[in-house]
């Protein structure tokens, strides 16, 4: 049977001859009671402070898993976004690439087309100064014959095919050779 600060405080007993003093029993027994009630409070105290304590405590434990979960949330976000940054890097270093070989091949495409421009153009302007060479040869060749009285019937001498009636041979064939590359 639990014992309450009340019981003792009721508590009676019987009256005995030389039994022990009745105040001094009382005395004792209220001084029981009061032990017994602050006892009895500091329990309570106590009972309510650990509930409240692991209250506490689940409400740390819950956050405790909640960091928890975050923090692998976190590191898997970073983790993706890390290797979702490094396959953007190499597709940007690829695409880069591409670009800088596209680019490469363009200009040596456009280096050999100029090449073969540049040789063709060599050809055609020493086919074309060979052709005026024989043109001012043969023009030559018939001023030095009409110089020679050759050619006394004819008066004035045609142009044979130039278009001009007088040409200045000898500053034509200076400005050719003044302009052609020396080799």
């Amino acid at each position: 049977m639990k014992l309450t600060p009340l019981d003792v405080r009721k508590q009676q007993f019987k009256k005995l001859m030389r039994g022990y003093d009745p105040v001094e029993v009382d005395t004792f027994l209220e001084m029981v009671a009061v032990d017994m009630e602050e006892l009895l409070r500091l329990q309570r105290d106590a009972r309510d402070r650990t509930v409240e304590l692991e209250t506490q405590l689940k409400d740390y434990r819950q956050i405790e898993k909640t960091l928890q979960q975050t923090l692998l949330q976190a590191q898997e976000v970073m983790a993706k976004a890390y290797e979702s940054a490094r396959r953007e890097a190499e597709s940007i270093v690829k695409e880069a690439e591409l670009r800088a070989a596209s680019i490469v091949d363009t200009a040596n495409r456009n280096v050999a087309r100029l090449s073969n421009d540049i040789d063709e153009l060599k050809v055609r302007r020493e086919s074309l100064v060979a052709r005026l060479r024989v043109l001012l040869s043969t023009e030559l060749d018939l001023l030095k014959a009409m110089n020679q009285g050759a050619m006394e019937i004819l008066d004035p001498p045609p142009s044979l095919g130039t278009g001009k009636d007088h040409l200045d041979v000898d500053s034509i064939v200076k400005s050719i050779d003044h302009d052609r590359p020396s080799k």
